[in-house]
C-alpha cells in the first residue's frame, strides 16, 4: 500500500536501512494507549476567568462522549479518567455501560482532596482528625467506585501543605500522610493501583507534603507493592531532568504513570509537548529503552499513559486530539532510536556521536509514518484536520446550545 511505501522510504532516506524495522515499529505505536481525562472536555480557566467555549461538554455524559470522539479519530484513547466527585452519578452501572457503548471504558478514578472549606489547612494531612475522617471516606469511596467501573487505578495528588513556618509540624504531618494513605492502601482490592501525584508548589506555598519524587516513592515504599509514583509532567520546578527521574523509577519498578501536560514556567496544564518536546521525546525515550531491558520491561509495560490538562482559551477536543498526536509522535521517534549505535557510542566514549544519535530519531519526521498506522486503522491522516473539517464542532455548539466559534 502506498502509505507503507511511504513509510519505508522515509526511514531509509533519513536512517539508513540500519535495522530499523518500519513495520515492527507501526505495531509499537498500535499497541500504545492513552487515557484522556473527563475533566479535559469542559469549560476550565485560570483564577481570573472561565472563557466557556461553545459546545464544552458540560455532563459526565457528554465528557465520555466527547472522550469517545477522541477516540474514533487518534484510534488510541480507549480509556477515559474520571473525577469524583465532578463525574459522580448515582447508577455507575448505567455510566459503564454508556461509556462502553460509546467504544471506550472508564479508567483511573481522581478523588477531589481540595476543593472542599474544610480542606483550607489540608485533607488527609489535616491537624484536625475529623476533617482528615471525611478526606479518607470520600477516597474510600472512590476505591469502591473503581471496583464498580472496573477500573485498576486509583490516581491521588493532593493539595495538602502550608503557607507559613510554624503553621503546622513536618513530622506530624508526615506521620498522618502515612497513617491516613495506610488506611487507603488496606482497602485496595488485588489488582488495583494506587499511583500517588507529587507537586513541589501550589496551592501550598511553603511547604507542600508530597513535594517531589522522592517523597512520593518514600510513601509507596512504606505501603506496599501495589503503590507506584505518578509523574506529572508540570509538576516541577525550572530545569527539572525528568527524563532521570523517570529512569530511576523505573529501575527502582516503582513508575506507575503519567499525567501528560507541558508546561512555561509552573504548573501551566499546556497542551502535551507544545513548549518542550524534545523533553517529551526524552522522556518517553527512557520508556522504550527500559522495554527493551529485561531488568525494567514489567514495569514499563505496566505504565499508565494518561493526560490531565486544563484548555482555557482553546477548544477542548481538537487540544486534546493535538495532545495526542504530540505523543504518539515523540513515541514514534523515541521507537527510530538506533539502540546498536547509541550503545556502541556510548562504549566508545563518543560524547556528540551517541548525543547525535538521538538527535537523528528526534529530527526524524515521523508523519509518513502515523499516516501509514493511521490508514491501517481505517482514519484520516490527520486527526486534528479531520475533526475541524469534519463539523464537529458546530454540531455540538448547536446540540449544546452555543454559538460555533470561529477561529481567526
Amino acid at each position: 500500500m502506498p502509505e507503507r511505501e511511504a513509510a519505508f522510504e522515509f526511514l531509509r532516506e533519513q536512517l539508513g536501512d540500519g535495522g530499523v524495522d518500519a513495520d515492527g515499529v507501526v505495531a509499537e505505536l498500535r499497541r500504545l494507549e492513552i487515557e484522556t481525562p473527563s475533566w479535559g472536555y469542559g469549560n476550565s480557566g485560570t483564577r481570573f476567568h472561565v472563557f466557556p467555549w461553545p459546545g464544552a461538554a458540560r455532563t459526565v455524559w457528554e465528557r465520555i462522549a466527547d472522550a469517545a470522539l477522541v477516540h474514533r479519530l487518534t484510534g488510541t484513547c480507549p480509556s477515559v479518567a474520571i473525577h469524583i466527585p465532578w463525574d459522580r452519578v448515582d447508577d455507575w452501572t448505567a455510566l459503564r455501560g454508556y461509556a462502553e457503548g460509546q467504544g471506550v471504558r472508564l479508567g483511573a478514578v481522581n478523588p477531589n482532596l481540595f476543593q472542599d472549606d474544610v480542606y483550607r489547612l489540608g485533607s488527609v494531612c489535616h491537624p484536625d482528625a475529623a476533617v482528615r475522617r471525611q478526606a479518607l471516606d470520600h477516597v474510600l469511596e472512590c476505591v469502591e467506585i473503581a471496583c464498580r467501573i472496573d477500573s485498576g487505578i486509583l490516581s491521588l495528588w493532593l493539595a495538602d501543605g502550608t503557607n507559613y513556618p510554624g503553621q503546622d509540624d513536618f513530622r506530624g504531618r508526615y506521620r498522618r500522610l502515612l497513617e491516613s494513605l495506610g488506611e487507603v492502601y488496606a482497602a485496595l482490592p488485588d489488582g488495583m493501583r494506587l499511583l500517588v501525584e507529587y507537586k513541589f508548589f501550589e496551592p501550598a506555598f511553603y511547604q507542600t507534603d508530597l513535594p517531589d519524587w522522592g517523597t512520593a516513592l518514600l510513601v509507596c515504599r512504606r505501603l506496599g507493592p501495589q503503590a507506584q509514583v505518578l509523574v506529572d509532567t508540570g509538576h516541577h520546578p525550572q530545569g527539572t531532568n525528568i527524563e532521570q527521574i523517570v529512569a530511576l523509577l523505573l529501575v527502582e519498578g516503582a513508575l506507575g504513570g503519567f499525567h501528560f501536560n507541558n508546561r512555561k514556567y509552573a504548573d501551566d496544564d499546556l497542551i502535551v509537548g507544545s513548549v518542550e518536546p524534545f523533553e517529551l521525546f526524552l522522556i518517553l525515550n527512557e520508556i522504550v529503552a527500559a522495554r527493551r531491558d529485561s531488568a525494567t520491561t514489567a514495569t514499563a509495560e505496566t505504565i499508565a499513559f494518561m493526560i490531565d490538562q486544563a484548555h482555557n482559551v482553546e477548544g477542548k477536543i481538537d487540544a486534546m486530539i493535538q495532545s495526542v498526536v504530540n505523543i504518539q509522535t515523540a513515541y514514534a521517534k523515541a521507537l527510530l532510536v538506533d539502540r546498536l549505535r547509541l550503545d556502541e557510542a556510548r562504549r566508545a566514549g563518543d560524547v556528540l556521536g551517541a548525543h547525535r544519535v538521538l538527535l537523528d530519531a528526534y529530527e526524524t519526521d515521523v508523519r509518513p509514518l502515523l499516516a501509514h498506522l493511521r490508514a491501517q486503522l481505517g482514519l484520516a491522516p490527520d486527526p486534528v484536520q479531520a475533526f475541524r473539517e469534519g463539523g464537529y464542532a458546530e454540531r455540538l455548539a448547536a446540540e449544546r446550545g452555543a454559538i460555533a466559534y470561529e477561529p481567526r
